[in-house]
């Protein structure tokens, strides 16, 4: 790996100095919307955002209903063969289920990207307003509208609605539906791409190329499912998502982009368990879909996707400790990109390999973590073509590198963390993978950010 410039070196010991030059001796908190509705501290539900803990998890599969706040209610009597019963008819919260949430970020890259400048700030990298919280007794909602610092627009984020309840029999089962916008953003681990790690990073550095299509669909669809927990043990779940873009034309057109053909099926099916102080959970996940490049008719593009997770946790004396890796396989038959001329191949396929693990010091608010990826894929001239430092000179996806990150939390709703990207290869090659003399470290980076929740 190549020595960094003496920039960047700067930058990251700035970065350092910065961590520890924060005052910790304050303990006020301002709570977001779901910690004043519960009357429980962030640390209930997360390690660090967005991480959740075994409550975390069980207040998203509960429709995010948990209460410990004042309520209006309102209940009617329902007459049933001379019994009387009451319904609850109202339950609202007391408090408004509103938060926000502001991100800034600062990006060195190891070279810049040719004729633009480096050392860059975001500000604000994401400024989102949450409507997050109890709407009924079984009903529940985590909206995020964001203002995207890119495209200087506001748009709906992440969305999840849910409905959920409880049998009564001797094997707990709980069950729900879920309507959201994100394949995998309902998901309750952080092994699925909507909550995977990195949690955020760079808007600014140039990633890989290559994407799967299980990844690239949040905010293009909508998708109702239903999900059932067995005995706190088997979750299974199965979801269908259609066409549901912003800003495109209603309906779908000849002009429209990357519609759905029907409805895509997802699945998902894990099995968790807690041991002592052990947890851990192992699943499988997937998604079949049809896309059209360009309007509603003719040939589609069919990807299949196909993941396996494994999530471990250990409460130790002084925190956590959490690892967490998932696989998946993409299977591509480009019928419609193929037969335009733009891919080489009729068939490619795409896997990803992720693994990170992270130590939470939680008296200190530290939080370590470091990860390895892997992409590696069918070469396809057409669909990853030469060009400067975003392209590949040999028609390759395949990438890896490392990727490490610093999180510092001075208030449990305050957040600085610090990353650093490594890259061993990109796009399909260690050397001049573009075509235009840039190598894979040249896109090493290091990312400052501000994140906090209120």
């Amino acid at each position: 790996m190549k020595t960094l410039p003496t920039k960047i070196r700067t930058g990251f010991l700035g970065c350092l100095l910065l961590l520890f030059f924060i005052p910790m001796n304050s303990y006020a908190r301002r709570i977001p919307s779901y910690a004043r509705q519960t009357g429980l501290a962030c640390s209930a539900c997360h390690t660090v955002f967005p991480q959740l803990t075994a409550l975390g998890r069980e207040f998203k599969l509960n429709g995010y209903t948990l209460t410990n706040t004042k309520t209006i209610t309102d209940n009617i009597k329902l007459s049933k063969k001379g019994q009387e019963d009451v319904k609850q008819f109202l339950r609202v919260l007391g408090i408004s289920p509103m938060s926000g949430m502001f991100q800034t970020g600062y990006t060195s890259i190891n070279s810049k990207i040719p004729d633009t400048q480096n050392n860059n700030l975001e500000f604000p990298q994401q400024l989102s307003l949450f409507y997050a919280g109890q709407i009924s007794p079984n009903l529940g909602t985590f909206i995020q509208i964001t203002l995207d610092n890119e495209s200087g627009t506001v748009g709906l984020d992440n969305t999840d609605i849910r409905y959920a309840n409880q049998t009564n029999g001797n094997i707990p089962i709980t069950y729900g539906l879920t309507l959201n916008n994100n394949p995998t953003v309902q998901d309750l681990w952080n092994t699925t791409p909507a909550w995977g790690f990195p949690y955020t990073s760079s808007g600014i550095a140039p990633t890989p190329s290559s994407g799967l299509a299980i990844e690239d669909l949040g905010g293009m669809v909508a998708g109702l499912g239903a999900y059932v927990m067995i005995d706190n043990l088997l979750y299974l779940e199965l979801s269908g998502y259609r066409t549901a873009q912003l800003g495109a034309a209603l309906p779908p057109d000849s002009s429209f982009e990357g519609a759905v053909n029907g409805t895509a099926p997802y699945w998902r099916a894990a099995l968790q368990k807690q041991f002592g102080k052990n947890y851990v959970s192992v699943g499988t996940f997937g998604m079949a879909t049809k896309l059209y490049p360009v309007g509603v008719t003719g040939n589609t593009d069919n990807f299949t996707d196909t993941g396996f997770d494994l999530q471990f946790e250990r409460i130790i004396p002084v925190g956590q400790l959490t690892l967490h890796t998932d696989y998946i396989n993409e299977k591509q038959t480009l019928n419609a990109t193929y037969a335009a001329g733009d891919s080489e191949n009729l068939g490619n396929k795409l896997k990803k390999f992720n693994i990170d693990g992270s130590l939470f010091l939680k008296q200190q608010g530290l939080n370590f973590t470091a990860g390895y990826f892997n992409i590696n894929g069918s070469s396809d001239t057409g669909l990853y073509a030469p060009e400067e430092v975003f392209g590949s000179i040999n028609g390759s996806p395949n990438s890896s590198g490392i990727r490490t990150q610093i999180d510092f939390l001075p208030w449990e709703n305050t957040q600085l963390s610090l990353q650093y990207f490594a890259y061993n290869k990109f796009n399909g090659s260690s050397s001049n993978y573009d075509g235009f003399g840039r190598d894979a470290s040249n896109n090493n980076m290091i990312y400052l950010q501000l994140w906090f929740a209120f």
